[in-house]
């Protein structure tokens, strides 16, 4: 599903359901040993994906370990990123040079608790949210506000090293209306998926990136089958087609399986 959304120079593993956990490396386990159950099968089930995403690279298996803001540490010359919610879970990764920075988040297609919408918002956003109507009538727009918000972190932050708040981005939904990819039939053949893209206007202090200076971003959202998805994808210094969108739209198909 998420492959419908990343350029075909990311490689993807994703899970529906919620499967057994696959066993850890040993060096993994320290990472959640002291963690509870549904953490752990989380987790393990995120690196059983993001080592399948690495193999479709032609990279053997190894340990995925955690950083100090609990990212997933990958190989030299790779960029990802692991996200995962009730009965959903992906991982994608690509080599740097042909992608600088990627972000992913899936989330259960509900509304946000009472009292979230404003803690992770700017007033402008919140006013800029589409009208439920039509298809679009049952997409969560404010679950999906925080969840391109978590894609934007999931960007920055590996290129800059530095945190981003909820209000250091003011993000803009545009649904795609007509067509195959704004709206369609879930797997039980009701008409609840949608998708479109988003921008994103950065509010943090501009950050250079080679001869580009990153003050904004774009990317694409897809809800579907009770999950909703966001992605953005920076291109790195191999741009591969001239003129590429931060996110491609192109019908190329990903590296993409079932994890397990």
């Amino acid at each position: 599903m998420i492959d419908q959304l990343l350029p075909d120079t990311l490689s993807v593993a994703e899970v529906f359901g919620d499967p057994p956990a696959p066993a850890l490396h040993p060096a993994e386990e320290a990472v959640v040993g002291n963690a509870v159950a549904k953490r752990r099968r989380e987790f393990a089930v995120g690196r059983s994906c993001a080592r399948q995403a690495l193999g479709f690279l032609g990279l053997p298996p190894g340990p995925l370990l955690s950083g100090s803001r609990g990212e997933p540490l990958w190989p030299a010359g790779v960029v990802g990123a692991i996200t995962h919610c009730d009965a959903y879970c992906a991982a994608v990764v690509a080599r740097s040079e042909d992608i600088a920075a990627v972000g992913v988040d899936a989330e259960p297609a509900r509304p946000l608790p009472a009292g979230i919408l404003d803690a992770v918002s700017l007033p402008e956003e919140r006013a800029r949210l589409p009208r439920p109507a039509g298809r679009d009538r049952y997409v969560p727009w404010d679950r999906l506000l925080f969840s391109a918000k978590e894609s934007v972190y999931k960007v920055w932050f590996p290129l800059t090293g530095r945190s981003l708040e909820f209000e250091d981005a003011s993000v803009t939904f545009h649904p795609e209306h007509g067509g195959a990819e704004a709206g369609g039939r879930d797997r039980a053949g009701g008409e609840t998926r949608t998708g479109g893209t988003f921008s994103v206007r950065l509010l943090a202090p501009a950050w250079r990136l080679g001869d580009r200076t990153l003050s904004g971003l774009t990317g694409r959202f897809l809800v579907d089958d009770g999950v909703l998805l966001t992605c953005i994808a920076v291109p790195g210094a191999r741009r591969g087609v001239p003129g590429r969108s931060a996110v491609s739209y192109q019908s190329a198909p990903v590296r993409s399986q079932s994890a397990l």
